[in-house]
């Protein structure tokens, strides 16, 4: 049952999270993962003795800011209230970035330790550490996250442990979960979703939480650990609904990060299964808004959190778990928080009964299904860059990206239809040239954000009085052509592009991408998935005991 407004606990950081459920339910299970071939399972009891021992040993380091590669195991959680405890600065830091990019990252959040999933690899990263004398003063319970995006306008957006909580805490008692529930931690924990949803959700609420095998396990995760509630992206949703690998316990399921279609609510309803949406963002720790009733779409905005519509619908947000500003980017930072106020670029509604609704964008910039982003205008001055024209624009279509073009071969708007059909062959033909020429820029593209197709908009794109292009004219225009567009194509026996398009994607990979860009093993559409019953825990395993957890994979 959902408590009122004033009977939540809220908890001021991890470390008092910690010592409430350990104190009021020690031997409860907080979390549950597999290690090896067998599944254990932590007491809070556990945990709160595995993050003391681990604190002190950090104390004792004398490190100030650790780099934390999150894969998203036991090790890797406890690594992470351990540091926050120590009084170490944290980043998070997603497995799928690349080392290059880790190479700049590192020394910008001033890490002087790592900790990663193998020996090995946080060895390999400490060689790039360059930490500055005297360490990070002033970083006690300060945790970074990155915000998802092209690699040049990532930014480290700092929050805290009491941010953290001053968002999740009035979330979960709006939706909540209780002790007997299983909370499915699947979502990097790299990512605020991830962490906020994902983990703390399920913590705060005295759930257990069960920490999913990593990318290449995501699509099998629920049916092994048969989880009553799941956090999800709406591309994962969409393959678990598609290819039916959703456990018959899961009631709810909570999508952020984007949208998702109408018949893909309506297929988790007529599994019986409860979908509410929640809307936020880094800069905020997460969810500022979610859904409690039967409109998934209409989310009622957090208690403790205001929420404000500026005259062009730009929501504008204040309240507990507003980050403190981009790390060591002033600037940057007093172009979006203004008097304690967050100007998100998002646009929205209310209804008559005062829910939000998100509406669109408001900045230049793209969420794929997946969460990430595409800030469009360097990943659009590249293009025009390498085709010698600005005469185009990226829009999504059924969440991929395609590049539409008002200068291709020919215009479809000649008068016979013999003649259009040609003119769409010629367009369609110019258009896999163009993705021929920017196949060697695509490739340094992380593979979610490569166009999949080009189209002709048979007429110059139409653009404001100041010349910028009016994205959402050529949007609308293009969803509402694209069954023309489609059978012009077929009409004219274009051929398909070279890469797979939003019209007719390519048949599935066996391995496809999960959220964050991890390759994760996939089953085949026409096959069931693989028979893998949920793992039962040996005779002898109870609950894990001070002595007998999980080591971490490195100490630094």
């Amino acid at each position: 049952m959902i408590v009122s407004e004033h009977e939540f606990k809220q908890f001021d950081g991890f470390g008092e999270l910690v010592a409430y459920q350990t104190q009021t339910r020690p031997d409860s299970i907080a979390l549950v993962h597999l290690e090896g071939d067998r599944l254990r399972r932590v007491t809070w009891r556990a945990f709160s003795a595995d993050i003391d021992a681990r604190a002190e040993e950090l104390r004792a380091s004398g490190k100030t800011c650790m780099a934390i590669l999150a894969d998203g195991s036991y090790a890797c959680v406890r690594e992470l209230f351990a540091a926050n405890a120590a009084g170490l600065q944290i980043a998070m830091l997603d497995t799928a970035v690349p080392e290059q990019q880790l190479a700049m990252l590192l020394p910008y959040v001033d890490a002087d330790t790592v900790w990663a999933p193998t020996a090995e690899r946080a060895e390999a990263l400490t060689a790039l550490l360059h930490p500055q004398g005297g360490g990070v003063q002033d970083g006690a319970g300060k945790i970074l996250f990155f915000t998802s995006g092209t690699t040049a306008r990532s930014k480290a957006v700092v929050l805290t442990d009491r941010s953290l909580m001053g968002s999740i805490c009035p979330g979960s008692a709006m939706q909540p979960l209780t002790p007997a529930d299983t909370l499915l931690c699947t979502l990097p924990l790299g990512h605020v979703f991830g962490m906020a949803c994902g983990m703390l959700w399920g913590m705060v609420c005295g759930a257990t939480v069960a920490l999913g095998r990593g990318g290449r396990h995501v699509f099998t995760d629920p049916m092994f650990f048969r989880p009553t509630a799941i956090s999800v992206v709406p591309i994962l949703l969409e393959h678990l609904l598609r290819r039916s690998l959703l456990n018959p316990e899961l009631e709810l399921i909570l999508v952020g990060a984007g949208d998702c279609s109408e018949e893909r609510l309506q297929e988790a309803a007529d599994r019986g299964i409860r979908v509410a949406f929640g809307y936020g963002l880094t800069e905020t720790s997460s969810g500022v808004a979610i859904s409690t009733g039967d409109e998934p779409h209409a989310m009622e905005v957090c208690w403790g959190t205001t929420i404000e519509l500026a005259e062009d619908g730009e929501i504008l947000i204040s309240g507990p778990g507003m980050m403190e500003g981009y790390y060591k980017l002033p600037q940057d930072t007093a172009e979006v928080l203004v008097d304690g106020v967050l100007h998100t670029g998002d646009l929205g509604s209310f209804d008559e009964n005062g829910c939000l609704h998100i509406t669109g964008r408001k900045k230049e910039m793209l969420v794929l299904p997946g969460g990430t982003k595409i800030f469009l205008p360097e990943y659009e001055r590249e293009i025009a860059e390498t085709l010698g024209t600005s005469e185009m624009a990226v829009v999504l279509r059924k969440g991929l990206p395609v590049l539409v073009m008002g200068d291709l071969a020919a215009s479809a708007s000649e008068a016979s239809a013999a003649a259009a059909a040609n003119a769409y062959a010629r367009a369609n033909e110019a258009g896999k040239a163009v993705l021929n020429r920017l196949s060697g820029v695509m490739e340094g593209w992380p593979a979610s954000q490569r166009l999949v197709d080009v189209v002709d908009l048979g007429r110059e794109l139409p653009r404001t009085a100041s010349g910028k292009v009016q994205r959402w004219i050529v949007q609308s225009e293009l969803d509402k052509r694209w069954d023309e567009i489609r059978n012009m194509r077929k009409a004219g026996k274009a051929t398909a592009p070279a890469a797979p398009t939003a019209e007719t994607p390519a048949a599935e990979p066996a391995a496809a991408t999960s959220p964050a860009g991890v390759t994760a093993a996939e089953p085949a559409a026409d096959s069931a998935p693989a028979a893998e019953a949920p793992v039962a825990a040996p005779a002898q395993e109870t609950a894990v005991s001070a002595t007998d957890s999980a080591a971490p994979a490195s100490e630094e």
